[in-house]
């Protein structure tokens, strides 16, 4: 068996972006929450070595719209990985399902079409308390775990990339 790549490295190690940046696509929706998952996000980013001028936040409305805006994010060729991060606390109607499978499916479709890892930080929990359990609680972090995911798959990436680029391609 061969590793392609480095094995998940422990923080806080410095990746390498190949001159490349971090984005943060961030909803402001359920701000509570959602400013939690960005703090716990930037502050991992940073304890792994990622440079501040290196960490670009795009906020948007809400959940539905962080696919639209991490493709776009994506196609600049500016950034390693992308990092979505919102909250989606369910209510009376179908509306948080509706919402849910548009953006896990939108943020998947983002990195496989673009070939730019995109994290997903994205809570769906039934209350408010299952979600600030998560964004900082008891549970931890999921913005500083969504961090960790894209400063890896981009780690893989680059890594697979200079596989390729080798001579022999192997």
């Amino acid at each position: 068996m061969r590793l392609i790549g480095p094995e998940p490295a422990p923080a806080p190690a410095a990746p390498d972006l190949g001159g490349k940046s971090i984005a943060v696509a961030a909803a402001r929706f359920n701000e509570d929450v959602a400013e939690r998952l960005l703090s716990g996000c930037l502050a991992r980013l940073r304890e792994r070595g990622v440079p501040e001028d290196a960490i670009d936040v795009a906020r948007v409305p809400g959940s539905f719209e962080l696919p639209a805006a991490a493709m776009k994010l994506a196609l600049t060729e500016r950034y390693a990985a992308v990092v979505c991060l919102g909250a989606l606390i369910r209510g009376e109607t179908p509306h948080f399902d509706v919402i849910a499978r548009a953006c896990a499916d939108g943020i998947a479709r983002v990195a496989l079409d673009t070939g730019v890892p995109c994290a997903f930080g994205v809570l769906t929990c039934d209350t408010e308390e299952q979600a600030l359990a998560r964004a900082g609680g008891a549970m931890g972090n999921k913005g500083a775990e969504a961090a960790d995911a894209a400063l890896d798959m981009a780690r893989l990436f680059a890594a697979i990339d200079a596989r390729e680029a080798a001579p022999g391609g192997r």
